[in-house]
């Protein structure tokens, strides 16, 4: 089974908490509510032509920031966050969680840029559609529900056409272009990963670009384990073109069973996809970087990650 976590958030502890309190700013208004923005000079960059119509969310009011939970987001952007040190070529989109109903910029978002840009490679954070935006689990059939259309994903691949088309302006190498998403995140990065096509038509020149990134890491993903055996969801159609992909759970973790991430490792070696996975006893979800577990073997995973991203070419 698998839902959002991001519905427990105000009466549990499970929320991400990011330890970088300086990674982005909130504008609060006395006839608006808080926006998030970056800190400058990054600057968000909408994902879509001005003027073109895109599906909308069933927003239940105008875009805003509540603790480190975005909220309503009908227009997408990506911000680029630049190498600390010397680029090395490695770009990274970031998925957050937040059970296609919120996104976690904080945990999930501005604290794994922080953690790349420090070892050399563009970070670009990915604001997609939200509310319903993906794969949503309906407790009343104990059946997941699919959208109508998957805005989510839709906006993570015009981000890897668009990161792929400026790579030259952002100083990146266009194939060395990788995924990372966390729980709701972890499925855009599984469905970016298998679909052949962009599943939205072209807008322009960006677009002729590929949209399958070169590289993926899935954190506590959801929605890909069909709830029996180690059956996948059947609309992740895992091939040998899927790009190596690391993965990575705890095994108490009481929101996506850790049968997603066995599921998805399970149809990647069958296929002959170069996949790593990492469980750990103790994590819970949302754990992210894992900085509240600093004594827990979790939090070694993301140097872990950045070997493995060594092993492939990638860092």
């Amino acid at each position: 089974m698998s839902f959002s976590w991001r519905n427990l958030c105000a009466v549990s502890a499970l929320c991400v908490v990011s330890t970088s309190a300086t990674a982005f700013r909130s504008d609060p208004s006395p006839k608006s509510p808080p926006i998030w923005h970056p800190v400058a000079p990054l600057k968000q960059v909408p994902l879509w032509p001005k003027g073109l119509k895109i599906a909308r969310p069933p927003v239940t009011g105008p875009e805003l920031i509540e603790g480190q939970n975005i909220e309503n987001v009908t227009d997408p952007t990506m911000t680029i966050y630049p190498p600390k040190i010397s680029g090395n070529g490695t770009a990274a989109l970031i998925f957050p969680g937040g059970g296609f109903n919120v996104l976690a910029i904080g945990g999930e978002g501005t604290d794994i840029c922080n953690w790349l840009t420090s070892k050399g490679v563009t970070c670009v954070l990915v604001k997609y559609r939200v509310p319903k935006s993906g794969p949503q689990w309906d407790g009343s059939c104990n059946c997941r529900r699919e959208p109508t259309v998957h805005m989510a994903t839709q906006d993570a691949q015009r981000a890897i056409a668009l990161v792929r088309h400026q790579a030259r302006k952002l100083s990146i190498n266009p194939r060395r272009v990788g995924v990372i998403g966390f729980s709701a995140g972890g499925f855009v990065v599984a469905d970016v990963s298998n679909a052949e096509a962009a599943i939205y038509k072209p807008v322009d020149d960006a677009d002729k670009e590929s949209v399958r990134p070169d590289f993926a890491i899935a954190a506590y993903p959801g929605h890909l384990w069909e709830g029996k055996e180690l059956v996948l969801n059947p609309t992740i159609r895992v091939t040998a073109k899927t790009p190596p992909t690391f993965l990575v759970q705890a095994e108490d973790d009481p929101i996506d069973d850790v049968r997603q991430c066995l599921t998805y490792y399970l149809a990647l070696k069958q296929a002959n996809v170069p996949v790593e996975m990492h469980l750990y006893t103790h994590g819970n979800h949302g754990f992210a970087l894992a900085l509240r577990h600093p004594d827990l073997p979790i939090a070694q995973w993301p140097a872990l990650a950045e070997r493995w991203m060594q092993s492939i070419g990638m860092l």
